[in-house]
């Protein structure tokens, strides 16, 4: 397969880019065919091992002797010593956010008195007088209905594995000021009076504007984006359907779309990450909206038809990320699906479904590859998952990375930038890598290359980065040691064989929002981190400048496609101009009061370069 580059003059013919250049994924399976395609997929006809899996019955409400209490075992794991303390017949708390212990007979923990503990042996000894008494309620819910009370959780299953694979043996957390009502259900209108759009709670939408103006700050290039082409409109007449993360930096992108002269509607790539008073913000502002944090599966394609099947509206662009909107037009709407003039893709995932699409000669539409741009490789996966990852760990298990044994799998650019921040945090760290050139650079960076067998009884974190799928399987989480972390970097939900934990013989444990304890019979237990989706965006955020540079180039792309002359992009899979990529770095460079080097004509001539770029060849790797 050719892959064209585009550039301003006619394009020029690159021969056999084999797809992302960081990710240790293997060969795509091909998508077509594949009734909904999975978020975190390489293609959407990939076998789904948990399609026909049946809700997990509720867990005992007895554990074995030795396994511990739920309630006083941190996100990080009980100490060896603490292991040893002889423990109350091991039940699970209902709630563990309740504000209230109890004495197992009933009565209000003070603390006052001594209680006799019964060990797994027989003894029995008496708890020190300092020891707060707990009761552990008989927990026998069945986490296959839906919880009906106001104000507590909300469980969203999945049947496939897609970027809504969210099934938890405890409910998902979602705010606990809205009530459970789902928000299809509900009729709201905005000040304008308009209804179309779906979002948790309308009258948010003051607290996300105040988000989204201070994500503006961040944000210089999109803003002086929208400065210099508010004028010109060059997205006029554009209408443009999206489906990414709805935060507040993608709600900057859509007003900047919005101001270029594009129509705009949205929906989410992930039933996490969305920010509920983002969104409606946005749909006070008028745009099409239909997101909010714990979709359940049919909410998540619920959310995605309703962008694109509207009476008198037909889409003429595609900005996705995973994959799964290309797919859902292209499998349901193929007439529309023709009239599209352009498709921008930014995840792994979703390149590796349109490359297979180009192969099998079955995509009508240029598309354009933003995640092999420099500016996205270089940036959003490299710096910051350098940032996020520590984000999301500290805020989800309080952990202390000194001394950790940490193993990374995958030495891509989301590798790189995780092991280079647990370095420096003093964390001992091993990598795993199937590219012989990666795996050259991890040893050159100063790190232990090995397989995951030969580390996983020991280490205390796993972090997949691969982009692949079943990378740490039930066999490695069988063997992982007690309070290990286990968690995933990369845009796949199908690096980690979390479909493999939802067995009878393994109990889970809801300990905190995107934190589950899955339990196994001897007592052992596993952190699992946002159930093996998006660490950092799930579970945390990620830096607003660094998103401002892949927004811009986004916002370049779409304007790429959207004007390019008939007959520049035929239908195949493009990498951005370089001319672009240096042009979004350019933009950001002002916040650093940093100043260019020019080059003179005489220079210019011996490098046989234009003196305003671009400055390096398309194979020039970074």
């Amino acid at each position: 397969m050719s892959v064209q580059v585009a550039v301003a003059a006619p394009a020029v013919e690159l021969k056999e880019l084999g797809g992302p250049m960081d990710k240790a994924a293997g060969p795509p399976c091909d998508p077509v065919g594949a009734h909904a395609p999975g978020h975190g997929v390489a293609a959407a006809a990939c076998p789904v091992p948990g399609a026909e899996r049946e809700a997990a019955p509720a867990p005992s409400a007895e554990r074995p002797p030795g396994s511990g209490c739920p309630g006083l075992s941190s996100a990080a794991g009980l100490s060896s010593a603490a292991a040893k303390v002889p423990q109350a017949s091991a039940m699970k708390r209902s709630d563990p956010h309740h504000p209230q212990h109890r004495h197992r007979d009933g009565g209000e923990s003070s603390g006052a008195a001594a209680e006799a503990l019964v060990s797994p042996d027989g003894t029995v000894t008496e708890a020190p007088r300092t020891v707060k008494k707990i009761q552990f309620a008989d927990q026998k819910q069945e986490f296959n209905k839906r919880p009906t009370k106001i104000g507590r959780r909300s469980l969203s299953r999945s049947i496939s594995q897609s970027s809504t694979d969210s099934y938890s043996s405890a409910a998902s957390y979602t705010d606990s000021s809205d009530d459970e009502t789902s928000p299809r259900d509900k009729q709201q209108k905005n000040s304008k009076g308009s209804s179309d759009f779906c979002v948790k709670n309308i009258k948010q939408a003051e607290f996300g504007r105040r988000e989204i103006e201070i994500a503006e700050q961040e944000m210089p290039a999109l803003m002086a984006l929208r400065k210099r082409a508010q004028g010109e409109k060059p997205l006029a007449g554009a209408k443009i359907v999206g489906c990414t993360h709805i935060t507040a930096q993608t709600a900057v992108l859509m007003e900047t779309l919005g101001a270029l002269g594009a129509q705009c509607r949205w929906a989410a790539c992930n039933i996490y990450s969305t920010l509920n008073e983002v969104a409606a913000a946005l749909a006070e502002s008028g745009f099409p909206v239909f997101a909010w944090k714990g979709e359940s599966e049919d909410d998540f394609w619920w959310c995605i038809d309703r962008c694109v099947n509207v009476e008198g509206w037909q889409p003429n662009m595609i900005l996705d990320d995973g994959g799964d909107l290309t797919h859902w037009i292209y499998k349901k709407y193929p007439n529309m699906f023709k009239k599209i003039k352009g498709i921008v893709e930014e995840s792994v995932t979703g390149v590796h479904r349109l490359y297979q699409l180009s192969k099998a000669g079955k995509l009508c539409v240029p598309a354009m590859n933003v995640n092999d741009s420099v500016t996205k490789q270089k940036f959003d996966n490299l710096y910051c998952c350098r940032e996020s990852i520590l984000d999301g760990l500290k805020r989800t298990t309080d952990m202390m990375f000194g001394g950790k044994q940490v193993v990374v799998c995958g030495y891509g650019e989301v590798g790189k930038g995780c092991c280079a921040a647990l370095k420096a945090m003093g964390s001992i760290v091993y990598v795993t890598e199937i590219d012989p050139i990666c795996a050259l650079q991890a040893c050159m960076d100063g790190f232990r290359l090995v397989k995951l067998n030969e580390v996983i009884r020991q280490v205390d974190i796993v972090i997949t980065c691969t982009g692949n799928k079943n990378v740490v399987t039930r066999e490695h989480l069988d063997r992982m040691k007690n309070s290990c972390i286990v968690c995933n970097m990369g845009h796949s939900n199908t690096e980690i064989d979390v479909a493999s934990l939802r067995t009878p013989e393994l109990t889970w444990e809801r300990v905190r929002s995107q934190v589950d304890h899955v339990i196994w019979p001897d007592g052992k237990r596993i952190v699992l981190l946002a159930e093996g989706r998006l660490l950092n965006l799930s579970c945390s955020t990620v830096p607003t400048f660094v998103l401002s540079i892949t927004a811009t180039t986004q916002a370049l792309a779409l304007i790429e496609l959207y004007n390019a002359p008939e007959g520049r992009y035929k239908q195949d899979v493009y990498l951005l101009p370089k001319k672009m990529d240096e042009y979004v770095a350019s933009l950001h460079l002002p916040t650093f009061d940093a100043h260019l080097t020019e080059l003179t004509d005489e220079q210019a001539k011996y490098l046989g370069l234009n003196k305003n770029g671009p400055f390096k060849p398309n194979y020039y790797r970074y």
